[in-house]
């Protein structure tokens, strides 16, 4: 079985020879700088330039040395960067990006933003939507080489190719208007809230159309990130959900499927109230599954929905990756594995990026524990 039958398999929720692994391939599922470099030196590789994924999160896209290593089973196609709206670069540690959304780096953490075109608005409206100077869809930066890079991993590997589209309209929004004044504008504003994320919508599914027209004889799989849980809970009520958030989701859902593709949809935290909801919207896979949240049982969640949706993830890094022992990680593997892994529909991943503070010994505990375990 080939790698990239293996991943097809698993999320049509058919058997496979192995659980698939992920490790890279998406936005959520990958190494930070420093995590690369300490796994790096306990495989024994040399020093290297990272090949950075994520500015903001300073995540890369691991070595193919590593990858091979491990015998991933996935690759990542991100898109590339905007030409005629670079980041505008404000000091070594903070600049303004093509949304017009300003991001701060504090000393030995991650960028965060910290303003955005509508923070300050004590009555945001619509007309404030239709004013704003939004980002270009269609601006080459994005597709340059694209198609490229996606029949070179297809036709040059067996590997499953994962086109990254970012991040989506919740996420998007609460970057533009900021966390706390979004979420009450869904009560307080809801037209202009309404607006935001129809716009923003209407920019991410122009995006995504043009890279799957690019790209679509030759990806597998397609992933958007946009949490809607918390620890605790979901982020808002279902029923605000349905009104607001849902319909864009749907939109997204609606331009990947319309290539015929898979897709894979992230959010963190406690998302099991809205599964039915993510289903009913067109979501195929779910990501990360996060387990120490509320509500996230393995067993529970494939026994309730494991006839409808896939599971991309579920391995603890909130606690266990950092801090428990290669004991504990392999033990946890094992028992995602058979809560999530039996007839299929599971692919095998940290349920978020690798930290720093990780042990590079979890690291390879966790990925050699995958490949190795049977059912």
């Amino acid at each position: 079985m080939t790698h990239r039958e293996r991943v097809l398999r698993a999320i049509r929720r058919e058997p496979t020879d192995r659980v698939p692994i992920d490790l890279g391939s998406t936005l959520a599922t990958t190494l930070t700088v420093g995590a690369e470099q300490r796994l790096r030196f306990r495989l024994g590789l040399p020093a290297a330039e990272p090949r950075i994924l994520s500015r903001r999160s300073g995540t890369v896209i691991p070595d193919e040395a590593i990858l091979e290593r491990f015998d991933i089973d996935t690759r990542a196609l991100p898109l590339g960067t905007p030409e005629r709206r670079p980041d505008r670069e404000l000091s070594a540690t903070a600049f303004i990006d093509e949304w017009g959304v300003t991001w701060s780096k504090p000393e030995g953490g991650h960028y965060i933003n910290t303003a955005g075109p509508f923070h300050q608005l004590d009555e945001p409206s619509v007309r404030d939507v239709e004013r704003h100077d939004w980002p270009e869809p269609d601006d080459p930066g994005r597709y340059r080489g694209l198609r490229e890079r996606a029949r070179a991993l297809h036709e040059q590997t067996d590997y499953a190719v994962v086109l990254g589209l970012g991040v989506g309209p919740v996420h998007q929004c609460q970057f533009l208007r900021g966390y706390a004044q979004w979420l009450e504008d869904l009560l307080a504003r809801p037209a202009f809230a309404q607006a935001l994320l129809e716009r923003v919508t209407d920019i991410l599914t122009a995006i995504a159309r043009r890279a799957l027209q690019q790209t679509a004889d030759y990806v597998d799989v397609v992933m958007f990130g946009d949490d809607v849980g918390t620890q605790k809970s979901p982020l808002v009520r279902p029923e605000l959900y349905r009104a607001l958030i849902k319909p864009c989701h749907r939109r997204m859902a609606e331009v990947v499927k319309s290539f015929g593709k898979p897709l894979l949809y992230h959010s963190c935290g406690s998302v099991y109230a809205l599964i039915p909801d993510l289903i009913e919207a067109g979501v195929d896979i779910l990501n990360p599954i996060q387990v120490s949240a509320a509500h996230m049982d393995t067993r529970r969640l494939k026994s309730e929905f494991g006839g409808e949706l896939a599971f991309w993830g579920a391995i603890d890094n909130q606690g266990l990756l950092p801090r428990g022992t290669p004991e504990e990680v392999r033990a946890e593997v094992r028992r995602r594995i058979r809560d999530l892994a039996p007839g299929g529909g599971y692919v095998l991943a940290a349920a978020h990026n690798i930290q720093a503070d990780v042990p590079p010994e979890n690291v390879v505990a966790m990925f050699e524990e995958a490949r190795e375990f049977r059912l």
